[in-house]
């Protein structure tokens, strides 16, 4: 049980925080964007690298809600370097509006944290008319990672350190449906199944992750990819479902881990030099975990991205 503590080989445990997990790391220098960053994991992230000295780009929905975490977050930390900026992971035309707005402003880009997401949604397409949970939590993020890979390979060679790419993930990605991704049946409203069809999409985070890290250790370019598992935590992700939402939270804090230890991963990988040059790797807890065997499925994982880019029509 996370609440016992007992530590991996990385010498943290469930119960560790982002902070702990990033204790007497300097990020000055670096360049993170976060998507989903203004409330749950997306601000505690945020909150802690900016604290370490990384100049963040809150990617948000909202952008009044954004500016005013960003507000919360400096007048605690006078020092934090933030930026917010407007991004709908749902709509691939936000997607590509941020990424160009991103490029012209000349910023540089050494990590990115795929972290927004929605679960187990009532079936609903997005602006592009893709299964919402699809679209949202893996379509919109293998969109915008590949729109910033060449800023960030850029960064990499001008100052030499690791680019990073983390993708949450979530122990979910074990309860796909069967076939895992189902290629040929992705808006099929009369077989859709919320938890299902979240899992789908949590499975299409590892699986984007691996290909990619093969992409770049192929290319030789000093940019690592991986994904994780948060932990169950008490956020606002279940607002679809709300007794279900309501009980997590009158029970959560006994059973379920704090916004500030479900983002110790994320900001772990982010970050801590325990994990430079580690690619492809899935993570729970601060340490390396073993997802399923549809998860490390090379041949899924190819197909899995000449699918999504042909749904976002990259080349």
């Amino acid at each position: 049980m996370w609440f016992l503590g007992w530590k991996g080989a990385s010498g943290f445990s469930a119960s560790s925080t982002a902070e702990q997990v990033t204790r007497g790391i300097v990020g000055e220098g670096l360049t993170a964007i976060v998507t989903g960053a203004s409330s749950g994991l997306g601000l505690e992230t945020t909150r802690v690298l900016a604290l370490r000295g990384v100049h963040v780009v809150m990617a948000v929905r909202n952008v009044e809600a954004g500016r005013n975490v960003k507000q919360t977050i400096i007048d605690d930390i006078p020092t934090a370097k933030i930026d917010v900026m407007e991004l709908d992971l749902s709509s691939m035309a936000s997607v590509r509006k941020f990424a160009a707005d991103y490029t012209s402003s000349g910023r540089p880009l050494n990590i990115l944290i795929n972290n927004a997401g929605v679960m187990a949604t009532p079936f609903m397409t997005s602006q592009d008319n893709i299964e919402f949970q699809f679209a949202t939590n893996h379509l919109g993020h293998f969109l915008l990672t590949n729109l910033l890979l060449e800023t960030m390979k850029q960064t990499v060679r001008e100052c030499n350190k690791e680019g990073r790419i983390v993708i949450v993930s979530s122990e979910a990605h074990k309860f796909a449906y069967d076939e895992g991704i189902r290629f040929d049946k992705i808006n099929d409203e009369s077989g859709y199944h919320s938890y299902f069809a979240y899992g789908q999409s949590k499975l299409a985070n590892i699986l984007h992750a691996n290909e990619l890290a093969r992409r770049l250790k192929e290319e030789g370019v000093k940019i690592t990819a991986n994904s994780l598992h948060p932990g169950s935590i008490i956020t606002n992700i279940l607002r679809y479902h709300s007794y279900i939402n309501a009980v997590a939270n009158m029970v959560g804090k006994y059973f379920l881990k704090s916004v500030e230890q479900g983002a110790a991963t994320q900001c772990y990988l982010a970050l801590h030099p325990q994990v430079e040059g580690i690619s492809g790797e899935y993570f729970m807890d601060s340490n390396k975990a073993n997802p399923s065997s549809l998860a490390t499925d090379s041949g899924l994982a190819k197909q899995l991205w000449e699918f999504s880019s042909s749904l976002t029509n990259l080349k």
